[in-house]
């Protein structure tokens, strides 16, 4: 089985057109194996109960927004560990540098290619 058969990515946006261009570019890559949430809080509870190897998290989400997803899968140790890119329109240096204090392992400026999204995605897990 290779790692984008195993590979479990979970994808958290708030707007339903955008959790559908990562999916897609998900599907074009060969992965499959993904599960998607659009609030940060409601997939902090699934992470805690069904972790993923990898969260691909839109930054501005309202209630918990994706640094703030971050830090909450940062500090629970059944989550600590698992993969996290962020997902913006607008990155910014506050946000660049927020997000790697808090363990951030890559991040992708939308809009993105496919190709953009694996490259992004092998950074963090290996080649696909």
């Amino acid at each position: 089985m290779s790692l984008k058969e195993k590979l479990r990515i979970m994808v958290v946006d708030d707007m339903a057109t955008s959790r559908g261009l990562i999916t897609q570019a998900l599907d074009e890559i060969g992965i499959t194996n993904y599960v998607t949430e659009n609030d940060g809080r409601e997939a902090l509870k699934r992470l805690s109960t069904t972790p993923v190897h990898l969260v691909l998290s839109d930054y501005n989400m309202p209630a918990l927004d994706g640094l703030g997803l971050l830090r909450a899968v940062r500090n629970q140790p059944m989550t600590k560990k698992i993969g996290f890119i962020l997902v913006t329109g607008k990155p910014t240096s506050d946000m660049i540098n927020t997000g790697k204090s808090l363990g951030l392992n890559n991040m992708i400026k939308k809009p993105f290619t496919s190709h953009a999204m694996k490259q992004c995605i092998e950074s963090v897990v290996g080649r696909l």
